[in-house]
């Protein structure tokens, strides 16, 4: 074809485009305005949640269907929204402009109740319903709680969409499974009737300190088999992929292939939103994951497990900040459902659940305990002081000989706490830690200044201990990494492996071996443990922080249960002073019972969670003018503010530090039980309000901070 016959062609066949459009009777799809298209006949009006986590856009907006998006237009769905059109942006009675969002479908209505034009769908993105009226309602509780958006929970909550993931049926749902045996669970003197229960129908409350060895992974499967027995299904999270992995393999023994669902980062985007699609449609009855599956859509949920509850793991860091227990009390009291809290220690939380009678507690006798747990013997500062080889090795001559006897039948663990544990101030004679004798906050010295309140500023300059009277105060850490390399020098012969931050182990062989991991990533031995060594024990209780006896008995009891029996030959061995109560805990392993000292301490000076506890962070003037203008509960009280350290450009920042070189201050409101609410509804709408008018520095609020010095 000649050049001049294209050029003669081409408006022939731009005006016949033209001239058809001009005749088409409907208009077709237009996603930007869907000018002059015809109405949905029925239920015209789509109410929509848009992912928009602005707290003062922290609503349903009403959009109008087009007839053609009507049968896709489902509750439930991924849809397109215009958003942001002004009321002069109206043509031919529809408002146009703003620009494309995602959001979701919740409802459809015959009437809305705005007044003015809506806007229509721009599109739905899949006919796949992801968000149903439960999930819903689970979200706007999370929101309400933690003073967030329904949006950003729902970013939490769904995952990302895969068109291949959708487009792929999901298998049958299976029968439910036979009641399991109790099994290992004859230990516990609930375990079988809690079973049982569970395979009636029945929906129990417990919490459980399990016995250590590696027994724990099964009877979390035999309690998930018995909520399926029954027709139901059950949830399980965990803190990482490691504890994932075990309850996986346990699941898939006791249940078989098909059964359940696993979800966790690891598996990359696409898979794991199979896996989730196959729950939301009823194919799996139960799932076990990491933090992320506390929203998993479980049908008919019949049993919610945490296991590991002091994990900080389980707190997430997007906002709203939610903490997978907290979730899944929220979700066992919207379902009506089955909760069991388990762990080898105890939080305070925990206690408080069974203090109050809402949970019970599933413990096993003394005896039992006294079977399972390793002998554990204490090293403190007097012992070391008259040790040579603990002076010349900062290693003492008890775990000299405990190192030498363990590695004639297996390997051994060393924990040794990683970099950056700081500790905090405590009296030098009686190790009692110092407090503010105004709001009980820990004092410190930044930058050997005076003295003076992490919580709420105030000075004091003339502390004295209020156990003792001295007035001399501590902060020592032990070198962990010379520690480390003093046991290598002192047994070449044995190999040395280490698990951390870096490059964590999931198992060692059962072969001799020394074992150096940091707190949280101690890997699984075969057989276990002979021995293990838990060093440097003031690093860990002599941290910044209200939970510090707390988190260093979970630590060491997460270790010391991968240690064999007494009866075995297991030994571990702590050096932190023998007559500290975590210490003494640990050496009874008795974590219920520090857990109700620790609450009964608590409750005594207000501090969470017997109080509910909001911290409140930006720019100082930022902080003082929020404070001044929220409408806070009458019984809150104000901690602070205090300036926060400064972080420097370049160097590593945690979830919620300030910008790097920013100064800011933090302030906590603290109120007291039957509170927590009007203090979370208070915050949420002093931000809201702050948001709206677009003025002064932004501030960031987050109810129960894990991290409140």
């Amino acid at each position: 074809m000649s050049s001049e016959n294209e050029k003669s062609d081409e408006p022939e066949q731009l005006a016949l485009i033209r001239e058809t459009v001009r005749k088409a009777k409907v208009p077709r799809a237009k996603p930007r305005t869907w000018r002059g298209a015809a109405l949905a006949k029925e239920l015209p009006v789509a109410r929509v949640v848009v992912n928009k986590g602005a707290l003062h856009l922290d609503q349903f907006f009403d959009y109008a269907v087009p007839e053609e998006l009507d049968g896709a237009a489902r509750p439930g769905v991924r849809v397109r929204v215009r958003f942001g059109a002004g009321a002069h942006q109206v043509k031919n009675g529809r408002r146009e402009g703003g620009r494309l969002i995602d959001g979701f479908l919740v409802e459809r209505r015959a009437t809305s109740d705005y007044s003015g034009p809506l806007a229509a769908l721009a599109d739905v993105v899949s006919p796949e319903p992801v968000l149903g009226p439960e999930l819903l309602g689970l979200a706007r509780a999370v929101a309400d709680r933690y003073a967030g958006s329904l949006a950003d929970v729902l970013q939490l909550a769904v995952p990302p969409r895969s068109a291949k993931a959708e487009g792929r049926p999901s298998p049958a749902p299976l029968p439910p499974p036979r009641a399991p045996e109790p099994a290992s669970w004859t230990r516990y003197e609930r375990g079988p009737a809690f079973l049982e229960s569970l395979a009636r129908g029945g929906a129990p409350r417990a919490v459980w300190n399990a016995l250590p060895g590696p027994h724990w992974a099964q009877e979390i499967a035999r309690a998930v088999a018995a909520a399926l027995a029954s027709g139901r299904g059950a949830l399980v999270v965990v803190p990482d992929g490691r504890a994932a992995g075990r309850v996986d393999a346990a699941l898939t023994e006791v249940l078989g292939e098909g059964r359940h669902a696993l979800l966790t980062a690891e598996a990359g985007p696409e898979k794991r939103y199979a896996q989730w699609l196959a729950v939301r449609r009823g194919a799996v009855r139960a799932v076990v994951g990491t933090r992320a599956a506390m929203f998993a859509p479980v049908r008919d949920l019949g049993l919610a497990v945490i296991w590991d509850d002091g994990d900080g793991s389980h707190s997430e860091p997007h906002a709203p900040q939610p903490h997978a227990r907290e979730v899944l009390l929220l979700r066992a009291a919207q379902d009506r459902c089955a909760f069991l809290l388990g762990s080898t220690s105890c939080t305070v939380e925990a206690a408080q659940l069974v203090e109050s009678g809402w949970a019970q507690p599933l413990v096993a006798g003394r005896d039992q305990v006294r079977a399972a747990a390793p002998l554990v013997r204490t090293v403190g500062d007097t012992d070391l002081a008259r040790d040579e080889a603990a002076r010349a090795a900062r290693l003492p001559t008890l775990a000299w000989q405990v190192v030498r006897e363990g590695l004639k039948s297996g390997p051994v663990l060393v924990q040794v706490p990683r970099r950056g544990y700081v500790p905090r101030l405590s009296c030098e004679r009686c190790r009692t830690p110092a407090r503010c004798r105004h709001c009980a906050g820990p004092l410190e010295a930044p930058e050997q200044q005076e003295l003076r309140c992490g919580w709420c500023g105030r000075g004091a300059p003339d502390w004295h201990c209020v156990e003792c009277g001295s007035t001399r105060l501590r902060a020592q850490v032990v070198g962990a990494r010379r520690t480390a390399e003093e046991l290598g020098r002192a047994f070449p012969a044995v190999p040395v492996r280490t698990s951390g931050r870096d490059h964590v182990l999931d198992s060692v062989p059962g072969r001799p071996a020394l074992v150096v991991s940091t707190p949280g990533a101690e890997p699984v031995a075969e057989g276990g443990y002979a021995a293990a060594l838990l060093l440097d024990g003031w690093a860990m209780l002599g941290r910044p922080d209200l939970r510090a006896g707390e988190e260093a008995l979970r630590r060491w009891i997460d270790a010391a249960a991968l240690v064999r029996g007494q009866a075995e030959g297991g030994t571990v061995v702590v050096v932190a002073e023998p007559t500290l109560r975590p210490v003494q805990a640990l050496v009874r392993w008795d974590p219920a019972g520090h857990a109700r000292r620790e609450l009964a301490e608590r409750a005594e000076l207000g501090f969470p969670p017997v109080s509910r506890m909001a911290a409140v962070t930006g720019a100082p003037e930022a902080v003082e003018d929020f404070l001044a203008a929220a409408g806070l509960p009458a019984d809150a009280e104000i901690l602070g503010p205090v300036p926060l350290p400064v972080v420097r450009p370049g160097g590593p920042r945690r979830p919620g530090d300030p910008p790097p070189g920013e100064q800011w201050d933090r302030a906590l409101v603290r109120v007291p039980p039957g509170s927590g609410a009007a203090l979370a509804t208070s915050l949420k709408q002093a931000r809201a309000g702050r948001l709206a008018k677009g003025g002064g520095d932004p501030v960031r609020i987050r109810v129960d901070p894990p991290d409140i010095g």
